[in-house]
């Protein structure tokens, strides 16, 4: 509330931290103790509104863009709000009164104001962590307007009671003769342990209800780090709050309502049918359920069964003694605990796979890899955010040979499999292994030449691993990857395609020109490969907020809703199966005209867009380069070499290179700035979008 007592939209009383306000009024920084803390910085009551005409908004969390500081957003009277456009008819006003004693202490009443305003705005919910104001308040307001008590940490003291707000849980039914609902960190619903998952829920929504009380669950975001059971997937979360079967609670505060919405309005009510719809797009697991468990383990692959995914992939590597197996890179260094281990002696560099030592899977034997010394260990692509996957299994899991895939593929609910073969030209040369006709044997053997039910893809960056396939006359649907960066393909690049392959897996980089993580143009990559009639896989696809451009809100769902519904993919490779296939039962893209504007595709670069209004926009970036034929075309695959010794290459591949610990600091000794920092102390966010039942709701934190 200002000096001159009109109530404002501000996150947090300090204005410091959601305003520039410190540079505008630089001399007028003062000091308040309010709620027994002294805090240093400027407050709305020490300026009247006009003053604050000159002050604008700006984002309080530093982990998020600070393009919009730059929009010159004003900051807005309560009144205000009902001159905003809107997509609602007549959205609801929830008022959140944060200090109504601190502003009493200092000649400013909060509730003659909010009693000064009904007859302009139409307020449908009150809540303050002051269970005397509304007290105060109850029957002067609207009947219609509803009070809400909020809990903050349990630990600390409502002023207005004398009582801490965990002494406050245990009487809900005192809370009830004041206020007809309450307000609590999701916490206190699912607790979370130390190392961040879940505890058992408490009862406190069955409780409420059984009080009479609505209950609300508060601290939504997309962009936090949520507990590890969900993956993170924000959606996840929301459904465990509304959609859990034993409870729900009456509303959820979210600062990225798109998300809340589409959970209650879209998921909530899915097929449960354990049969699995194999339609288009197919769910494509990378690596098998990578973003749980640790790549191509067992563990990962039965994940990613349960998890509805259509195919699973296995990309192949060789032992020394020539058993083909699953791993999701050639260099142990990147999947496994090797550098911990006996075998970290055996590091070399072979510069045709990588400029940095690496300690091979053709650097051991199947008996080495399978022994349990050597242990998987779990990717983490986003590690320069800090951001980790679920770290109690990160070394759980089993290698599989090929063999033992193939097996798990024709005995489970799958549509296919995917055999991934990369580096065949040096495996040939040097290990004299043709690993072409080596997977067509253990395809052979697994009985894939005798069915029609299961479909094999086989996929390559490799066009000569392609080619070679074409002229055997193979039946396997055979799936080109596409080099990284490229934004258009040129038709001699399209026609050389078709001539080896079925589909094109491009990668999701390759989609968008992306500028300080905002999409400003969609490329026509997808299209071209689509006018030639190939099919195209999107990859990879992943849950953690950053791996996101910002126009997709942190939410993985609204990533793969547009790509759903924007281009005709025929399957979504991903690190989290669970999360696409949940998409393809949602049930509001099958509305047509009636589907939810907040299930529509978004529009992407329409932040962009907005940004350009107030020159603040990111930088521009020249096109993306056009794929030509000559990046496509290769020469034959070389035959194999000889093997002179059982197991060994037929000449040294390479020359031992540095320790791993020394070529591969980068992996294991993240030290870079991220440009998002998580840890970054800033009050909790408080302002937020209401989503109750369907309804939304603004809710406004200073009044």
């Amino acid at each position: 509330m200002t000096k001159d007592g009109v109530g404002v939209c501000l996150r947090d009383i300090n204005m410091q931290n959601c305003t520039n306000a410190a540079q505008v009024y630089s001399a007028r920084k003062r000091t308040y103790e309010i709620d027994g803390v002294r805090k240093n910085g400027w407050f709305a009551l020490d300026f009247t509104m006009a003053e604050l005409q000159s002050v604008i908004l700006t984002q309080a969390i530093w982990s998020r863009t600070d393009k919009f500081d730059f929009a010159g957003y004003p900051i807005l009277s309560v009144t205000d709000l009902w001159h905003l456009p809107s997509v609602v008819k007549q959205p609801s006003v929830w008022l959140n009164v944060q200090h109504a004693i601190f502003y009493k202490e200092h000649g400013l009443n909060m509730r003659n104001y909010i009693l000064s305003i009904q007859k302009r705005v139409h307020v449908d919910y009150i809540s303050s962590p002051e269970l005397g104001f509304l007290r105060n308040i109850s029957g002067t307001v609207r009947r219609k307007t509803k009070l809400v008590f909020s809990f903050l940490d349990k630990d600390l003291l409502d002023q207005s009671t004398n009582q801490t707000y965990g002494l406050l849980l245990s009487n809900l039914t005192f809370i009830k003769s004041i206020a007809s609902g309450i307000m609590v960190p999701k916490s206190y619903i699912w607790p979370v342990t130390k190392d961040n998952y879940l505890q058992t829920s408490t009862s406190i929504v069955t409780e409420a209800h059984k009080a009479g009380l609505e209950i609300y669950a508060s601290d939504f975001a997309n962009d936090r780090i949520i507990p590890y059971n969900y993956s993170y997937d924000p959606l996840a979360e929301y459904l465990n709050f509304v959609s859990d079967g034993g409870f729900s609670v009456d509303g959820v505060l979210s600062e990225h309502p798109i998300t809340a919405s589409e959970a209650i309005g879209c998921f909530t009510n899915l097929n449960s049918s354990s049969k699995t719809d194999h339609g288009e797009p197919l769910v494509i697991s990378h690596n098998g359920a990578s973003g749980d468990y640790p790549d191509c383990t067992d563990l990962a692959y039965h994940s990613a069964i349960n998890d509805g995914a259509d195919v699973i992939d296995c990309p192949v590597q060789v032992t020394s003694d020539g058993v083909l197996m699953c791993m999701s890179s050639i260099n142990l260094l990147d999947t496994t605990n090797v550098q911990r281990t006996t075998f970290s002696t055996r590091a070399s560099t072979i510069s045709e796979i990588q400029a940095t030592p690496g300690i091979f899977t053709f650097n051991l034997t199947w008996g080495d890899i399978n022994s349990s010394t050597l242990k998987p260990k779990i990717s983490s692509p986003v590690s320069e955010y800090y951001l980790v996957r679920n770290p109690r299994y990160t070394n759980h899991g089993k290698f599989l040979k090929l063999s033992d895939f193939l097996a798990i593929g024709m005995d489970k609910d799958l549509s296919g499999v995917m055999i991934i073969i990369e580096n065949a030209a040096f495996v040939a040369k040097s290990l004299g292994i043709d690993i072409v006709d080596a997977v067509n044997d253990a395809l052979s053997a697994a009985g894939y030449d005798n069915q029609t039910t299961k479909e094999v893809l086989i996929q390559s960056k490799d066009s000569a691993v392609l080619v070679k396939l074409k002229q055997q006359k193979t039946k396997c649907k055979l799936v080109y990857t596409l080099p990284l960066g490229i934004g258009d393909a040129s038709t001699s690049s399209l026609e050389a395609m078709k001539k080896f392959a079925d589909a094109v897996v491009v990668d999701r980089t390759s989609v968008f020109t992306l500028s300080s993580d905002f999409v400003i143009r969609q490329n026509s990559i997808v299209k071209d490969l689509q006018s030639t009639g190939l099919a195209v896989y999107a990859q990879v696809f992943r849950n953690e907020f950053v791996s996101q451009p910002l126009d997709f809100f942190g939410d993985a769902t609204v990533e793969i809703n547009y790509y759903v519904q924007s281009f005709n993919l025929s399957g979504i490779i991903t690190d989290f199966p669970k999360t696409v296939r949940r998409y393809k039962k949602n049930t509001c893209t099958v509305l047509g005209k009636d589907m939810p504007n907040y299930m529509q595709a978004v529009q992407v670069g329409s932040l962009d867009q907005l940004l350009q209004t107030f020159k603040a926009q990111p930088p521009s970036l020249p096109p993306m380069p056009i794929l030509n034929a000559s990046s496509v075309e290769e020469p034959p695959l070389p035959p194999a070499a000889s093997r002179n010794t059982p197991g060994a290459p037929s000449t040294s591949p390479g020359t031992p290179g540095a320790p791993p610990s020394d070529g591969h600091k980068s992996i294991h000794n993240i030290e870079s700035e991220s440009r998002r920092s998580y840890d970054t102390p800033k009050p909790l966010l408080t302002c937020s979008w209401t989503i109750i039942r369907s309804r939304l709701c603004i809710m406004l934190d200073e009044v």
